[in-house]
């Protein structure tokens, strides 16, 4: 009889009543590694019973895998996605016992009969029984080997948003929390908290820090939990950047402990779970979706469990990586695959930082590659580097000189400064920004070779107000300089003069002139360009490398002109027949239409001051050749 009639009431009976008591083995029973090259034997879904029961492997200290016990309740067709259906278990026996369904247990292999049934992925949040989900190994299997051959699509190259490229937050760009794993229940909508231990959850990735803050992970840990991951306060340094190890027969067995290695070095950051079964040199672990990143270029490295930590509201599991000995490369709904021996794109990062106590502090670590994921953890890792050195509470201004080194292109340059209570979160996101509109960008040839990162921190706030403007003169020749000062108040109350020359240019045609001096962000927000479709790295970057920087007065000289915006490129006095024809009615969209347009602009003055404001006034050209 084929077992699929199994509802959701049936479901709940058994989650409040339970079955016969599972078979218990020895506390101490443990699993030997045997050879990779063993065939492991599969149990078809279709042969499962109601009532079965087998085994399952995981380690909860050391790096050997321990066996406990699994009674099969049923099966719930659909529960994970469309023909992607969920088995229904409970365990018992062995640390199981202590633990009961721990984050980082997904991808643990159960067995039934001694043939491989799926992978422990699921669970109820405060559950009064340990009940768990057991993704197919059939389902793990198929859908990977329906992506493995398949090529990726050409990328599009899509819309750049200006302000987007010149925000110091970084916006999240996961593809969908809502499909990681979330057995945490970090929802702040009370209507799905009311119901969030009343469904399966995938299984929490427990992320273990090493060489973090506190103060880092509690700034983090909410957003971290929307995507399920678990953050975890790591004894130790940060994992050593090594080269990778050989692979051999006793290597991420099924049962086996594996780690992400998101970053390494002097700060480390690695997700880890379990491997559910080695085919070869293929890997299959979790059972459910890591971030589900699709395609992706994650380290894979062995892992020791220092200890599962039992609790009421979620056990996690302790871990620490080891040796690097792969990459994850695709990451979906029915768990993660990863390939012995490839070795996986890391990106190096050197961070240099001048303290506020005149100290010099370097950090040398790597960063996994991936296009939703990269910016992130560069920016925790940034934000780390400044709090763990600074105080964290009153106003601070920190400044930020980097570079992103890419092959066959210009480096991006990044020069900011930030002050008030938000510097740290700031400083660390204008690097971050920039980045990932580099990896989301679509364009094939965006390989980020380094990133080099100097820091200066400073007690106190450093802001100036711009408050007024005066000019020499309100007449003036074309060819000739105009003598401008700037009167800036410092939050003290004392007033600074900034004096300076403008040249007016040779072909400026008689008539008025508007002068404008005002701070960088006031001079990106009047630019008429919004966004734009960068069409090659190139011209990214030097969209990214023109932003202005907050610590600089700028002049703008700008008069009445028609003329046109197109892509990020301000094009003024246009001839009537230019403008007739992109106005035509044939024509729609494409560009917009500008009244006034900037014949010049320059940098005028560099502060120590992060200034902010605005001041125009108009002058008279005359030009006798014109």
């Amino acid at each position: 009889m084929k077992f699929y009639p199994f509802n959701q009431a049936i479901l709940i009976l058994a989650l409040w009543t339970g079955s016969a008591v599972a078979q218990v083995i020895s506390r101490d029973a443990i699993l030997t590694p045997g050879n990779s090259a063993v065939k492991t034997d599969v149990l078809p879904l279709a042969d499962l019973r109601e009532g079965m029961r087998g085994t399952a492997r995981t380690v909860f200290r050391g790096s050997i895998p321990e066996e406990f016990n699994v009674e099969i309740l049923g099966v719930v067709p659909g529960a994970i996605g469309p023909k992607q259906d969920l088995i229904v278990g409970r365990i018992s026996g062995g640390s199981a016992d202590r633990t009961s369904v721990f984050a980082g247990m997904s991808g643990s292999p159960v067995f039934v009969s001694g043939k491989l049934v799926g992978a422990i992925s699921y669970s109820f949040p405060f559950s009064k029984e340990p009940i768990c989900g057991i993704t197919p190994i059939e389902q793990m299997i198929t859908i990977f080997e329906r992506n493995s051959g398949a090529a990726s699509p050409a990328r599009i190259p899509r819309a750049v948003s200006i302000a987007e490229l010149s925000s110091p937050l970084l916006k999240s760009f996961f593809p969908n929390s809502s499909l990681v794993a979330s057995s945490t229940l970090s929802t702040t909508n009370s209507r799905l908290a009311a119901v969030a231990g009343q469904s399966f959850q995938p299984i929490a990735t427990p992320i273990s820090f090493s060489g973090f803050s506190q103060e880092t992970l509690n700034f983090f840990t909410p957003q971290l939990l929307q995507f399920g991951l678990l953050p975890v306060a790591s004894a130790g340094g940060g994992a050593r950047i090594t080269p990778m190890k050989s692979p051999n027969d006793e290597t991420l067995l099924g049962g086996t402990s594996v780690s992400m290695q998101l970053t390494r070095g002097d700060f480390s950051m690695a997700a880890s779970g379990t491997v559910t079964l080695r085919d070869g040199e293929k890997i299959y672990a979790f059972g459910h979706p890591f971030l589900s990143l699709g395609s992706s270029d994650l380290p894979m490295s062995e892992s020791h469990v220092v200890t599962v930590v039992p609790s009421v509201s979620n056990s996690f599991k302790l871990a620490v990586p080891d040796a690097l000995v792969g990459a994850m490369t695709q990451d979906r709904g029915t768990g993660v695959f990863g390939q012995l021996g490839l070795s996986p794109k890391m990106i190096p990062v050197t961070l240099n930082l001048r303290t506020s106590r005149n100290q010099s502090e370097t950090y040398a670590f790597e960063i996994a590659k991936d296009d939703f994921l990269t910016a992130l953890l560069l920016n925790i890792t940034v934000f780390n580097a400044i709090v763990s050195n600074e105080r964290g509470v009153g106003d601070s201004t920190i400044g930020v000189n980097a570079d992103i080194k890419l092959r066959g292109n210009d480096p991006v340059r990044i020069e900011r400064k930030f002050t008030g209570g938000q510097a740290t979160q700031f400083a660390a996101g204008s690097i971050a920004v920039p980045l990932s509109a580099i990896l989301r960008s679509g364009f094939p040839d965006a390989e980020i070779q380094q990133i080099n990162i100097n820091l200066t921190s400073e007690d106190g706030e450093k802001t100036a107000t711009l408050e007024r403007i005066v000019v020499d003169h309100t007449e003036i020749q074309a060819g000739e300089s105009l003598g401008v000062q700037a009167h800036l108040r410092k939050t003290t109350g004392e007033l600074l003069v900034e004096k300076f020359q403008i040249a007016i240019p040779k072909d400026t045609p008689s008539g008025t002139l508007q002068i404008t001096v005002a701070d960088g962000n006031s001079i990106q927000t009047s630019l008429m360009a919004r966004q734009f479709v960068p069409t090659s790295l190139r011209d990214l970057v030097k969209t990214l490398n023109d932003l202005k920087k907050n610590d600089k007065l700028y002049v703008q000289l700008q008069r009445v002109t028609n003329g046109a915006i197109i892509g990020a490129n301000e094009l003024p006095n246009l001839p009537p027949s230019v403008l007739a024809t992109l106005s035509s009615e044939r024509n729609s969209g494409g560009f917009s239409p500008i009244v006034t347009s900037t014949y010049s602009e320059k940098e005028v003055v560099k502060s120590e001051f992060v200034i902010s404001g605005s001041q125009s006034v108009n002058i008279q050209v005359k030009n006798s050749t014109r």
